[in-house]
């Protein structure tokens, strides 16, 4: 676990892939855990310590996550996650080049509750909910097209099913489409990049996260400074 921003109402740390936000029926330690051990030896805390889950991510997705350490700075940071208050930024990896350089999808997806999968429409069906998310392709490393996703809509495994409805299962995502696992049971997806409002001072927060240290991950870092960043319209 890495901390890449604490002040007295919320922590945001940097996930590893295979790493649970909170607990499950696989009784691993979840990171909520881990944080509220970190803060208890930190900060010299006795007893119990508070801690709130603001949002998750998915086990195998690496990159920011979002920890409240107030009453207050949860119920604000949760209503900013589901007002669409909060601007989030994933990037993705992918074996296939999507169709345009940069995109808006709009799709319909429906869960699957017995699979834990999502599924994606053109049109809207019983139980579909709007998906909305906006890529664009930063670059390519020798093996993989870089991708930037925004998330307008927060759906189940959104970025997952609509990058694979177009074509691009992201790397190590066998459950959408890729045709071979990641050595370590990651998916190529990165939470790289918060921005919003502190909820209690109201200074703006931008917290990008560091790049997993991997050589397919590291390999992308030569693309922050590059021309290729900016793609033409």
């Amino acid at each position: 676990m890495q901390v890449v921003y604490e002040d007295n109402h919320l922590i945001i740390v940097s996930k590893r892939s295979g790493e649970i936000v909170q607990g499950d029926k696989t009784g691993d330690v979840p990171l909520a855990d881990v944080v509220k051990e970190y803060i208890k030896e930190r900060h010299h805390k006795p007893g119990n310590v508070f801690l709130g889950v603001v949002h998750r991510l998915d086990r195998p997705v690496a990159g920011l996550v979002v920890f409240a350490k107030t009453s207050k700075a949860l119920t604000r940071m949760s209503e900013m996650f589901r007002d669409g208050k909060i601007s989030k930024t994933y990037w993705a990896l992918t074996r296939n080049a999507p169709p345009k350089r940069r995109d808006t999808l709009f799709t319909w997806l429906v869960r699957d509750e017995r699979l834990n999968k999502s599924f994606s429409f053109a049109r809207e069906v019983p139980g579909a909910k709007m998906a909305i998310l906006d890529y664009v392709l930063l670059g390519r490393t020798d093996n993989y097209n870089l991708l930037e996703v925004k998330l307008l809509t927060g759906r189940h495994h959104q970025i997952r099913c609509q990058l694979a409805a177009i074509g691009c299962p992201i790397r190590g995502d066998l459950k959408y489409g890729a045709k071979r696992s990641n050595p370590d049971g990651s998916i190529s997806l990165l939470s790289h990049r918060l921005e919003f409002i502190h909820p209690v001072s109201g200074n703006h927060i931008d917290i990008v996260a560091p790049l997993p240290d991997e050589p397919v991950w590291q390999g992308t870092a030569r693309f922050l400074n590059d021309e290729e960043a900016n793609p033409g319209e």
